[in-house]
C-alpha cells in the first residue's frame, strides 16, 4: 500500500491553534481511498496545547536555525521561544518517519513548522514578513528525505502539478518494492524498461542516463548503482513534463505501430495527437486511443510501459492536463 505522511489538520482532525481544522476534500475524499495516510502535527506532537497561541518564524542572524538558507527562531506571539523544543522533535520525528516506508508528503502550506516554501519570515516584533522561508519540519524533512515525493497541499489545486505529484507517489513506491529485499540487475533492467518513456516526457538527459547506467551496472557496486539510479530517476520525475515532450514521446510511440495501423488509422492517431499539442483535447484523449491500439494489436512494449498508467485512472488526472 502506498504510504504518504500529511499535515494533520488536512484531514479535518482539529489539531490548529484555534482548535480547528483545514480539511482538503481531494486529499481526503478522492486521492485517500488509494493511499494510507501517515497523520503528523509539529506542533501538537513537540509538546503544545490545542487550542494555542500562534507562533512565526523571525528572522535571527546569531543563534537561529537554518532553513530555507535564513537563520529563523520559532516565536511564540503572546512570548516565548519554541525553536529548539521544534528543531529537537523534528529530528527525531524524520528519524522515524524514514524508516516508515512512506512514499510521498503533503505539508499545509505556509505553516512556521509545515510550510515547503515561501513561508513569511519577520524582521522582528515589529519587523514585515517576507516569503522566503520555510517551516522548521518541513527543512528537516527534505533536508534528511531528499527523494521522497513532497508537496503543498494548496499547489495541489494546480492540476499539472497534482498529476506530477502522484506520478511521483506512484513512481517512488514502485521504486522501493524493486529495492526492497533481494534484487536482481534483471529486475533493475525490467523495471528501467517500464519506466523509460516517462523519464523521456519529463527529461530526456535522464532518460539517456540512466541507460547508461544499467547498460553499465554489472560493473557498478551494488549500493552505489541504487543510490544513483534513485536520485536520477526521483529527481528527473520532479521536472514537470510539458506539452512539447509529451508530443515527442506520443510520436515515439506511434513508430510501434509501423505496419500494424492502416492509413486512416494512423492520420486519425496523428490529428488527435496534433489536437492535444494545440491544447484542444487533454492528454487522457491521445494516450487512451494509443493504449487502445496497443491493446488490439499486443504491442508488449507500450503495454508494458507506466506512462500510460502511471497513476490509478480513478483519478482522471489526464483529464486536466
Amino acid at each position: 500500500m502506498v504510504r504518504i505522511g500529511i499535515s494533520r489538520c488536512l484531514l479535518g482532525e482539529p489539531v490548529r491553534w484555534d482548535g480547528g481544522h483545514k480539511r482538503d476534500a481531494y486529499l481526503v475524499d478522492i486521492f485517500g481511498p488509494h493511499v494510507q495516510w501517515v497523520p503528523v502535527c509539529p506542533e501538537l506532537e513537540s509538546g503544545l496545547p490545542v487550542p494555542r497561541p500562534t507562533m512565526r518564524l523571525e528572522h535571527s542572524p546569531e543563534g537561529g536555525t537554518v532553513v530555507n538558507g535564513v537563520a529563523v527562531r520559532l516565536i511564540i506571539r503572546t512570548g516565548g521561544d519554541w525553536t529548539d523544543e521544534m528543531v529537537e522533535w523534528s529530528a527525531t520525528r524524520v528519524k522515524a518517519l524514514a524508516r516508515d516506508d512512506l512514499d510521498g508528503f503533503v505539508l499545509k502550506r505556509d505553516s512556521p513548522s509545515c510550510g515547503l516554501e515561501r513561508v513569511k519570515v519577520y524582521g522582528g516584533p515589529g519587523g514585515a514578513g517576507e516569503r522566503r522561508g520555510r517551516g522548521i519540519f518541513a527543512e528537516a524533512l527534505v533536508t534528511a528525505l531528499p527523494h521522497l515525493p513532497v508537496e503543498e497541499e494548496g499547489r495541489l489545486t494546480d492540476p499539472a502539478l497534482r498529476d506530477n505529484f502522484i506520478e511521483r507517489v506512484f513512481a517512488h513506491a514502485r521504486l522501493r518494492a524493486l529495492f526492497t529485499g533481494r534484487w536482481t540487475l534483471g529486475d533493475l533492467v525490467r523495471f528501467h524498461t517500464m519506466h523509460k518513456l516517462t523519464l523521456l516526457a519529463h527529461r530526456p538527459s535522464a532518460y539517456t542516463a540512466l541507460g547508461a547506467l544499467v547498460a553499465t551496472a554489472k560493473a557498478r557496486a551494488r549500493a552505489a548503482l541504487r543510490a544513483e539510479y534513485t536520485a536520477t530517476c526521483m529527481e528527473a520525475l520532479g521536472v514537470l513534463a510539458t506539452r512539447a515532450r509529451h508530443v515527442n514521446v506520443m510520436h515515439h510511440m506511434l513508430g510501434h505501430f509501423r505496419g500494424r495501423l492502416d492509413a486512416p488509422a494512423r492520420d486519425d492517431l496523428l490529428r488527435i495527437v496534433e489536437d492535444y499539442r494545440r491544447g484542444i483535447v487533454p492528454l487522457v484523449v491521445p494516450l487512451s486511443l494509443i493504449h487502445h491500439y496497443a491493446k488490439i494489436h499486443q504491442v508488449s512494449y507500450l503495454l508494458g510501459q507506466t506512462y500510460l498508467e502511471p497513476h490509478p485512472r480513478e483519478l482522471a488526472l489526464r483529464n486536466h492536463v
